[in-house]
């Protein structure tokens, strides 16, 4: 769904041997597998979160995984097992102290202390540091101690709009449904909010290609097309069209 080339997603899974796949719904991706593992949701399992603000915090089981979902770590365990492997983890804070022998940044950041604090922010190196939220504040690690700045040359489109082809198509995550939608369109309120594929359009190329808002158009590109809803939006520049790329039934990527 979120690949740039959905056909080309497909055909390249088409040519496994075997999928597998590990999730908490039969996504587009589980629809193509040879076995579908079903696992747990994040408030359904006990372990550590890391986002890029280099934050790591507990998260804590609150209900149990529904019918036949497991915990990711006892599916992966068992898998290794099967695999001749000795893996025997009784649980998150053992991985996550083989985690701190193989990481410096996070090797002074403790289960206990994750446990009593919540969230600790990493580097953290040594047990009792306090963890830098900011780094980098009077140098960087090079050996001048100085960024080091490279001008990035802008690289035109591959394809470019042509008399055939004339707009720009610019895909992208909605509001209400994140990245692909596998879990807020099963969210009844989010759905309700945004329940159709819609293609935003500047009014002004509205009136040019002769469309009004709530009609339905097909938009064409040259590996495929879709059809939907057509929303007007001044915020969006002239000479493209915004479409989100989180319904199945109008897969734009």
């Amino acid at each position: 769904m979120s690949d740039p080339d959905a056909n080309h997603a497909r055909a390249a899974m088409a040519r496994l041997e075997m999928l597998v796949v590990q999730d908490l719904f039969l996504t587009e991706t589980a629809s193509l597998a040879d076995v579908v593992l079903p696992a747990s949701a994040f408030h359904e399992k006990l372990g550590t979160f890391t986002n890029t603000d280099r934050l790591v915090q507990m998260g804590r089981q609150a209900i149990d995984p529904p019918g036949d979902a497991r915990q990711d770590l006892w599916i992966i365990q068992e898998l290794a097992r099967r695999l001749g492997l000795d893996w025997n983890y009784s649980g998150p804070r053992d991985v996550f102290e083989e985690m701190r022998q193989a990481m410096t940044s996070i090797a002074g950041i403790t289960w206990e202390r994750l446990d009593r604090e919540h969230a600790v922010t990493y580097p953290c190196e040594q047990e009792g540091d306090p963890g830098q939220e900011v780094i980098f504040t009077d140098d960087f690690p090079r050996p001048t101690g100085r960024a080091k700045l490279v001008p990035a040359d802008i690289i035109p489109a591959d394809e470019r709009p042509d008399t055939e082809y004339p707009l720009v198509l610019i895909t992208g995550r909605q509001l209400e449904h994140w990245h692909t939608g596998s879990m807020t369109r099963r969210a009844t309120v989010l759905d309700a909010i945004e329940p159709a594929p819609t293609v935003s359009i500047h009014p002004l190329d509205m009136d040019a290609i002769g469309a009004r808002a709530g009609e339905v158009v097909t938009v064409m590109s040259r590996r495929g097309e879709v059809a939907l809803l057509v929303r007007a939006d001044d915020g969006i520049p002239q000479g493209s069209i915004f479409i989100p790329f989180c319904y199945y039934e109008a897969a734009a990527n």
